[in-house]
This record gives C-alpha cells, sequence and structure tokens, in this order.
C-alpha cells in the first residue's frame, strides 16, 4: 500500500511539474498572453468549479485553460451530461488539450470573442464561466469592452462567474478595482477563504445575479442601494 501511494503521489508530482514545465516555456516566449508560471493547486481548482455542480446539464464556459487545472475538475462535476466551451488564446496550449480533453469545445479564441463563440453554436447564453486568467490581462480596447462586461452579458440570469486573485494582492489598488468592477456587473458577489494550498495562496469570487451592462447605456451600480 505504501509503495501504491508512492506510486500515485509521484504521478501528480511529475504531472504538476510538466505542466509548470509548459506555462514556464510559453510564459518566455509571450508574457503578456500566458501571464503566469505556476499551474493552479487541486485545492484552487475545487474552489473554482464547485459551483458547476449546482446546475443540471449547465453550459460551462472555461476562459484561459492552459494545461488544464480546471478543465479535468469541470469535466468530472459535469459527469458527461451539459456542454463545456474554452477558450484558450496560444495554440500551443489549446491544442494539445483539445487532443487530451476530446469531451471539451476547446476554441483558439480570445476570452472577449466569448459572445460570437457562444452565437455560432447556437446559444444565447451560459450557466457558468470559470476564468483561469489574471485580471489586468483582459482590459478594455477599441475593439473590445472589459471582460468582466464580455461574461455578464453571457450568463444567463441565473449564472454563475468565478474568478481567482491571489491573496498577497489583495490590498493593492488593482485588487480594489477588481473588486469594484464586480460589484459594478454582479448584483451578488461572494469572496471565499483563502486557499492557503495553492502557490501563490489565493481566494475565489463568486459572482452571481449579472446586472444590465454599462455599455448599454445602464449603470448597474444605480440598482445597488
Amino acid at each position: 500500500m505504501a509503495r501504491e501511494g508512492s506510486g500515485v503521489s509521484g504521478r501528480l508530482l511529475a504531472g504538476r511539474w510538466a505542466e509548470g514545465s509548459v506555462l514556464l516555456r510559453e510564459f518566455l516566449r509571450a508574457p503578456f498572453r500566458t501571464a503566469t508560471v505556476v499551474a493552479s493547486s487541486p485545492a484552487l481548482a475545487a474552489a473554482m468549479t464547485d459551483v458547476v455542480a449546482d446546475y443540471d446539464a449547465p453550459v460551462v464556459v472555461e476562459l484561459g485553460p492552459g494545461t488544464g487545472a480546471f478543465t479535468r475538475p469541470i469535466q468530472e462535476r459535469l459527469g458527461g451530461s451539459g456542454r463545456h466551451i474554452a477558450l484558450e488564446i496560444n495554440p500551443q496550449l489549446a491544442r494539445p488539450l483539445a487532443r487530451r480533453c476530446s469531451a471539451v469545445e476547446v476554441v483558439e479564441a480570445d476570452a472577449r470573442d466569448l459572445p460570437r463563440t457562444l452565437a455560432v453554436r447556437g446559444l444565447t447564453s451560459c450557466d457558468v464561466v470559470v476564468s483561469g486568467l489574471p485580471w489586468a490581462a483582459m482590459p478594455a480596447t477599441a475593439i473590445h469592452p472589459p471582460l468582466v462586461t464580455v461574461v455578464a452579458e453571457s450568463l444567463a440570469d441565473d449564472g454563475v462567474y468565478t474568478q481567482f486573485t491571489y491573496a498577497w494582492s489583495r490590498r493593492l489598488p488593482p485588487a480594489r478595482r477588481q473588486l469594484a468592477d464586480l460589484r459594478a456587473h454582479f448584483g451578488e458577489v461572494q469572496v471565499s477563504s483563502v486557499i492557503w494550498a495553492n502557490f501563490p495562496p489565493a481566494f475565489v469570487y463568486r459572482c452571481r445575479r449579472p446586472l444590465p451592462s454599462i455599455h448599454n447605456g445602464h449603470d448597474p451600480r444605480l440598482r445597488h442601494p
């Protein structure tokens, strides 16, 4: 039994090392596109994806799946039902993921192309959005609104959006702006406890009740008391 456990632990460590090596290579090649060199831990993945189990055959969209740290838990929670669409802009990450996870619809696209990705599949909204992207990696451009606006507009009324942030940054101005943006776009924003089993430690935002879009001339913040 001890030998078997050691073997399993060794394979897990080897897998984590391989994922980290891939992320490091892609970070060095395109740092603003990859933005991280550390794969998320199973503990963070569980906290990010547990909401999937709240729905019956949901449409789940994963943004920035990378090497698949959240992809596998999402598939486990779906249990063969629903639909899983993953948007990954880096082909060096998207193509291996598509080969490994045949049940996932892996799309090589910018996360802000989510509305078009849904539309070409005959979908008007999704139930869950799980984002593995760093907040600052998806600012507004002349072509795209901010990612949080895209997500809020793409979710069903009872949908949920999960986003993680590293704990060390929580008190810094960018993190405060992130939380303000989430509260401007969602009627309910829950903050998890710190997940110490991740490196670096992180916490998860779970955002529900998407509000009307600022970009359509309606400021959702006016609905807050």
